[in-house]
């Protein structure tokens, strides 16, 4: 057998196929990584959407009335003016006058509070969880599988179509997940003032 007829790859062509597809391989996993390391985990979206969900829930269900139900003119008033002190007064759920909406601090509302919890929709203005560090559910009670995660609500007046300002509220709430994780979901909801009288 002559030297010519001989096939195969010499030690250098080898040498080179390795080192290109090392290359390769280390070019792929780099962009893996990168790629991983930027994703949310799917669990703390999930987490994050599932707060989200039960605070607006939770907001959407509460009544919207022009008083706050703990006024003695809530089941009858026919407008914020007929509230204890009147159109912008301390009872005046939409309080445009006043300014901001929010819970009647006055009487110590919170939202898990035994003796004055938020009971309206415009309570829910302002509230945060890191003031009560964590989740918590509407008992109050902290779920510590949840407390890295912050969860915030803003109510706005906000008209729809027909239906004037002053009778619309725009819910957002905002749930951070655990710090480092670039976690935030954001949900919006509306209310109307379709029942003004009933009370919780």
């Amino acid at each position: 057998m002559s030297r010519v007829d001989q096939r195969g790859v010499s030690l250098v062509e080898l040498v080179v196929f390795i080192v290109v597809v090392g290359i390769a391989v280390v070019g792929v996993l780099a962009a893996m990584r990168l790629t991983t390391a930027a994703s949310a985990d799917p669990m703390i979206q999930k987490q994050a959407l599932a707060i989200a969900e039960a605070l607006l829930e939770e907001v959407q269900l509460q009544p919207f009335t022009y008083c706050d139900p703990d006024d003695a003119n809530a089941g009858s008033a026919g407008g914020a003016a007929g509230c204890t002190g009147g159109a912008g007064g301390p009872s005046d759920e939409s309080r445009l006058v006043a300014g901001a909406l929010g819970p009647e601090t006055a009487q110590g509302e919170g939202r898990s509070s035994a003796t004055f919890p938020f009971d309206n929709v415009s309570d829910y203005h302002g509230y945060d969880s890191s003031t009560a560090p964590g989740i918590r559910d509407i008992n109050g009670t902290a779920i510590p599988q949840l407390a890295g995660y912050r969860a915030q609500i803003t109510v706005v007046q906000q008209g729809l179509g027909v239906i004037p300002v002053q009778e619309a509220l725009l819910i957002r709430v905002t749930v951070d997940g655990p710090a480092g994780t670039n976690t935030q979901v954001v949900l919006d909801g509306y209310r109307v003032r379709y029942s003004p009288n009933s009370l919780p």
